[in-house]
């Protein structure tokens, strides 16, 4: 059985799309940021929490304070993207939790009233948007260079509040010239998939 999804597609998202690590010069437009956050607000997460909060650095101060806080190997290419977000999980996204979820609003207070409950279901329904974040990128013919090496805790003393955990630094533009490693192996199937 294959795919139901178009062949070139598949290839844009998964198997020819790689994490770039140049970018040219072309800017990354807010329509086109538009567009991506249009098509996957639509993924699923658990109780529709959607706590995924996206900071773009546009300005050069504020690419300026960030590069400070990322390795030393992420600098210059954070340094030179066009565009770069910052993606964190928001610990109070339980406060929408009736808009979002209106068929169980009570779910706020039954799950998610102890702020160590709302940390572990944020981090991980985040880290689900972050992934469709990237597939987005890429549908929209860009390429993405997610990132988790940086000062994490300067980070979000630099550009969110306590209420928000970063989770990764996403370089976003036109691949530049050899912007790709290497296609490091993936497991195989039977690897990775077994049957009870």
């Amino acid at each position: 059985m294959s795919l139901v999804l178009d062949p070139a597609a598949q290839d844009l998202l998964f198997r020819e799309a790689r994490t770039a690590n140049t970018f040219t010069d072309e800017p990354v437009t807010e329509e086109q940021v538009q567009a991506i956050y249009d098509l996957v607000k639509y993924g699923p997460t658990a109780f529709n929490q959607t706590p995924l909060r996206i900071t773009l650095v546009r300005s050069a101060e504020a690419r300026e304070r960030l590069v400070q806080h990322m390795a030393e190997g992420n600098q210059a290419k954070t340094a030179a993207a066009p565009l770069v977000a910052i993606l964190s999980a928001d610990n109070e996204f339980h406060e929408e939790l009736p808009a979002l979820f209106p068929a169980f609003p009570q779910a706020k207070d039954l799950f998610f009233s102890e702020r160590a409950a709302r940390e572990n279901a944020a981090g991980l329904n985040a880290a689900l948007q972050a992934a469709y974040f990237i597939v987005g990128v890429r549908a929209a013919g860009l390429a993405a260079g997610p990132m988790t090496g940086f000062d994490f805790e300067g980070v979000r003393k630099e550009f969110l509040d306590d209420d928000h955990t970063p989770l990764m630094v996403v370089n976003i533009g036109k691949p530049g010239p050899d912007a790709w490693y290497p296609r490091s192996p993936r497991l195989e199937f039977d690897q990775v998939v077994t049957t009870v």
